[in-house]
């Protein structure tokens, strides 16, 4: 079965947010590149691109027939997605398994599993 985890940052620090990023100690930033190198050996595992920050996105909506873009999400939310992983595994408690590897997971993000719909 694939599946899509997407990973909500939430208040998990990360290089993006550099004032958050320096409250960690160089071991725990150590352990969190260590831990996605990890996840990236996953048999199965594909990771998507790196993501920019919510911030630097556009939103794009077409009303009448004329496109209109906005600077920013689409949403204001705490939790933003700050990337995803494509999972190939067996049944969801592996897929959960993985999940719980990923370091968002531990410092006050989510990580949501969704079942990919095959033939679309």
């Amino acid at each position: 079965m694939k599946y899509t985890l997407l990973i909500y940052q939430g208040c998990a620090p990360t290089p993006d947010d550099p004032e958050a990023w320096a409250k960690l100690s160089s071991a725990e930033q150590q352990a969190i590149y260590r831990d996605y190198q990890e996840l990236n050996q996953t048999p199965g595992l594909e990771p998507g691109a790196p993501m920019a920050p919510p911030q630097m996105a556009t939103t794009v909506r077409v009303e009448g027939g004329k496109t209109l873009t906005t600077d920013g999400p689409f949403a204001e939310v705490k939790e933003a997605i700050g990337g995803l992983f494509t999972l190939e595994a067996d049944d969801l408690d592996a897929a959960i398994e993985v999940a719980a590897k990923v370091p968002a997971a531990r410092l006050g993000g989510a990580i949501e599993i969704r079942p990919q719909r095959e033939g679309y």
